[in-house]
């Protein structure tokens, strides 16, 4: 691929996630969630027990504990998610979706699977036509 080639590539890359970002956004907005709380409500849905803790959500949606912490706040608070007392360490509470968080997150995700598809849809080509990479650069990004 040429150079030229290659910065279209990545352009209409960046394009299509952007689109794909804001019509998502439009979507779970319009289900009464940000779109932090639909990634929260998401991987607390696929988490198991002892990872739907607020530090394993931190490291997932790649913020800090606070931020995690203010957001899991936030969520309680607006009857998405609940908390108990973790089986195995009393000191740990495990979150796990309200019912209506549930509600909520399977709405959204319903209306949202055309845009999925069409983003896999776009995604594909792009993926044939990118370059692969060079010697050694999965090494160099391990370490």
């Amino acid at each position: 691929m040429s150079g030229d080639a290659q910065y279209a590539n990545a352009a209409e890359l960046r394009r299509v996630l952007r689109a794909f970002l804001n019509r998502s956004d439009k979507v779970v907005r319009a289900h009464g969630l940000t779109p932090r709380r639909y990634e929260l409500l998401l991987l607390l849905r696929v988490a198991p027990p002892a990872d739907a803790t607020v530090t394993s959500l931190a490291a997932s949606l790649e913020v800090g504990q606070s931020a995690a912490t203010q957001l899991v706040q936030r969520a309680e608070s607006d009857g998405l998610v609940e908390r108990r007392l973790s089986q195995a360490d009393a000191r740990v509470h495990e979150l796990r979706l309200s019912e209506e968080g549930e509600r909520r997150l399977a709405a959204a995700l319903a209306e949202l699977g055309p845009e999925r598809r069409k983003l896999l849809e776009a995604l594909a080509p792009l993926a044939r036509a990118a370059p692969d990479p060079p010697p050694g650069s999965a090494r160099l990004a391990r370490d």
